[in-house]
């Protein structure tokens, strides 16, 4: 297939992706009531005894991908938590279950929404993800001997140590510029020779790199972003902590991720919507290790049988359509609040973090 042919595709699905994402939780659904194995005599109380789970994933979903963190961040501490108030508690297998089934549909939404949305610089994703694998697949290995109490304990001081980072970051390299209706229209591959129209773009933003490494960047509003790539050492050992944290329980590499994205002055946006990318593709990579990988350690695996499937039709839903309305909400906050409110969140998790390793 040609390079154009290629290009063709891509803004076919990028042009239709709203019709696309919401076809695929609904396959699944179809799958599920056809094909899932569960409990004798279901019937419709069964089907809907987890209703409730819609609007609080739709919530938390709408929330980790505005910031770009992993949904297992909010989800995992719910289910843990708070889920057994209104239900009952759940085993470790089945908060797995749920977070990754949930994780996998949102953060796929939501990443294609950031993309659709001109917010990823590809570049930055590819390498990450890749210097990213070793470390996911290690930490994912090492999630069937480590006691959850010292995985907890380490995760909560990481978040801990971020959201103080957070804090004391400065963000006055991410504002944007918005461009006039001759700009916008280069963003979609006008003529105009003022802005960034690259052929090979993914997604409808223009983009550039000078010869000095500066970047810029368009998004689908116009508004320009202006950044280097600089700072790979850096960004790699958040990663690779990050990474290994990922592996162990589904979340971390966002969280610590973004944290290095802005402080090495990638615009909040871009920092947000390229992270995606990196969350989404390492979490598909735990989740594969996780269900795959207990044999190679004598660990675990996951049941099909055993999975709730009475909530995923709901959890399931509600992180697809949060993943789409996330990229809205990022583009309308201002970045003070964006940057407070992940700061405050990311204290939350860690209190929660330290509570559980605890036993309280």
């Amino acid at each position: 297939m040609s390079s154009q042919s290629l290009s063709h595709v891509q803004k076919s699905f990028l042009k239709y992706q709203h019709i696309l994402v919401f076809i695929a939780p609904l396959l699944f659904l179809v799958s599920v009531f056809t094909m899932a194995p569960t409990p004798s005599g279901a019937g419709m109380e069964y089907w809907l005894q987890y209703w409730w789970l819609f609007p609080v994933f739709l919530t938390g979903a709408t929330i980790v991908n505005t910031v770009g963190i992993s949904g297992s961040a909010l989800f995992v501490p719910f289910l843990i938590f708070i889920f057994p108030i209104f239900a009952h508690p759940l085993d470790s297998s089945t908060l797995v279950k749920v977070g990754l089934i949930s994780e996998a549909f949102g953060l796929s939404s939501s990443a294609v929404a950031f993309i659709q949305y001109g917010l990823v610089d590809r570049r930055l994703a590819l390498t990450l993800v890749g210097g990213s694998i070793p470390f996911v697949v290690g930490g994912a290995l090492l999630s069937f001997v480590i006691p959850d109490v010292v995985f907890h304990a380490l995760l909560g001081i990481a978040l801990l140590a971020a959201s103080y980072l957070l804090f004391n970051a400065d963000l006055g390299h991410e504002d944007h510029g918005s461009s006039d209706s001759d700009h916008a229209a280069a963003t979609d591959g006008g003529v105009s020779a003022s802005l960034p129209n690259d052929p090979g773009k993914l997604g409808p933003a223009g983009v550039n790199t000078a010869d000095d490494g500066t970047v810029t960047r368009v998004d689908r509003d116009g508004d320009d972003y202006t950044y280097t790539r600089g700072g790979y050492l850096r960004r790699f050992a958040n990663y690779s902590v990050g990474g290994m944290f990922q592996g162990l329980a589904g979340f971390g590499i966002g969280e610590l991720g973004i944290i290095s994205m802005l402080g090495t002055k990638v615009p909040v946006r871009v920092a947000i919507g390229t992270n995606h990318i990196v969350v989404a593709l390492t979490a598909i990579l735990a989740s594969l290790v996780h269900v795959f990988g207990g044999g190679l350690v004598g660990g675990h695996s996951l049941s099909l049988a055993t999975t709730p499937w009475n909530m995923v039709v709901f959890t399931v839903p509600a992180t697809v359509l949060g993943g789409q309305i996330a990229p809205y909400v990022s583009n309308a906050l201002e970045t003070s609040v964006i940057k407070n409110f992940v700061g405050v969140l990311f204290a939350v998790i860690s209190l929660a973090l330290f509570l559980m390793a605890l036993g309280i």
